[in-house]
């Protein structure tokens, strides 16, 4: 019942609220170098368009291409049904947790074999970098997510980020919302981690396994992408906060401001070395392991 009053917000913020961070994004990049920037839903105007395009498919491709668009959206929506945006979740259960991120590895693993379906070497490349990175990043966020169990006493979503979560220590929450971070900078390809907008195939990572990609597989498979940056920046707001998170405005307004912050971070630094994104994502696990040892003590 209490997500059915709010179904209007919620709409808003599953169709328009990913492309707007996606747009602020770009937006603070483009002020911070002193240009005007595309329009902030430029990113859901594009998808629009590619909605009203057909798709190309390559002769050595298969079924796994095809379907790679399809059952990676499906998985991302399947797994928006389980975060407490500002109210009761759609579906909630003791384990959802679990279930979240097996969601997020499934979509990872269908765009991964639809890259390698193509044949492309350099589709190839960047699936190997994609499945590499995410066995760093996949340990960080289970340990988040275990040392906000051990508080909640479950494994639910909407108990481990509940507003009754202020018996976690600072420093542990500090710790876990640091290591949070870094993965939701990880798993959505931003800097330093990956550069979405260079289109250079030997250093992309994300964006080389989509080349092939048009229309409305491109569609579903940005539309995809923005709402994972959404979702796991809700989780985040409401890890550090999950006062703000309780009103729809409060919510839209953060997940706002931590698009204008993940601008910033864009546009202060250089996308790392591909040797160096390891150390970047272990020091994400050393973050959540640190953050659990304070939460077991």
């Amino acid at each position: 019942m209490e997500t059915l009053i709010f179904a209007p917000a919620i709409l808003f913020l599953l169709l328009l609220m990913p492309s707007l961070m996606l747009g602020l994004i770009a937006k603070t990049k483009a002020f911070v170098s002193g240009r005007r920037g595309p329009p902030v839903f430029q990113p859901l105007h594009d998808i629009l368009k590619l909605l009203g395009k057909g798709a190309v498919y390559s002769e050595t491709s298969g079924w796994a291409f095809r379907l790679g668009p399809v059952l990676s959206l499906s998985a991302v929506l399947m797994a928006a049904s389980l975060v407490p945006l500002f109210g009761a979740p759609l579906i909630s259960f003791n384990g959802d947790a679990i279930l979240f991120i097996y969601l997020l590895a499934l979509g990872r693993f269908v765009t991964i074999l639809a890259a390698l379906d193509t044949g492309s070497s350099f589709e190839g490349m960047g699936a190997s970098r994609e499945a590499a990175f995410s066995s760093y990043a996949e340990p960080a966020l289970i340990l988040v997510f275990a040392s906000l169990a051990i508080h909640s006493g479950s494994l639910s979503l909407s108990q481990m980020f509940s507003s009754g979560q202020g018996i976690l220590p600072a420093p542990s929450v500090l710790l876990a919302a640091s290591g949070l971070l870094i993965v939701l900078l990880a798993e959505n390809s931003r800097i330093p981690v990956d550069d979405p907008n260079t289109h250079l195939e030997l250093t992309m990572i994300h964006e080389v396994m989509v080349l092939d990609h048009s229309g409305p597989d491109l569609a579903f498979i940005l539309y995809g992408a923005q709402l994972k940056l959404m979702l796991m920046g809700v989780l985040w707001i409401r890890l550090l906060s999950p006062s703000l998170a309780s009103n729809a405005f409060l919510l839209t307004l953060s997940l706002c401001g931590l698009a204008i912050f993940i601008g910033a971070i864009e546009s202060s630094m250089a996308r790392l070395r591909l040797i160096r994104v390891p150390q970047l994502l272990i020091a994400a696990v050393c973050l959540a392991a640190f953050g659990l040892i304070l939460a077991v003590r």
